[in-house]
């Protein structure tokens, strides 16, 4: 049953924590505050904020779902009846929240758009290689 449990889930309860300032900071300003600050070779400044961060643990995530959307286990129908459920959860906070009307949150919404279409298309196009019509 824990396969079920879609993974798109982490980044959504990571930005509302942060929303609601029990990340440090206080609040959505923290969205912006600098993690860590590299000096690079060539001289520029590189530095990833918190925002930036929930992105890139957002595209992990992403990779793994696609890669759990290849396996046709019994847990696979309900992890993307449950994908979809997370994306109208995000798209509904986007559209009646104010806090989450940012442009980290509407790049989380559109990843967990691409987890529910790309998790549909890879489970039906190998779902379709394991059908074979009798020859």
């Amino acid at each position: 049953m824990l396969n079920a449990v879609p993974l798109m889930i982490v980044p959504f309860i990571l930005y509302n924590l942060a929303m609601l300032g029990l990340m440090g900071g206080g609040g959505l300003p923290s969205l912006h505050n600098d993690l860590f600050v590299l000096s690079m070779i060539s001289g520029a400044i590189w530095s990833m904020s918190l925002g930036d961060l929930f992105i890139v643990v957002a595209l992990v995530v992403l990779f793994f779902e696609i890669l759990r959307a290849t396996l046709n286990s019994r847990g696979s129908l309900a992890n993307h009846m449950l994908s979809m459920l997370v994306f109208i959860a995000f798209l509904v906070e986007f559209l009646l929240v104010q806090d989450a009307a940012t442009q980290v949150f509407f790049i989380l919404l559109t990843i967990a758009l691409i987890d529910v279409v790309g998790g549909f298309a890879v489970s039906i196009s190998s779902a379709g290689r394991d059908v074979s019509i009798g020859l």
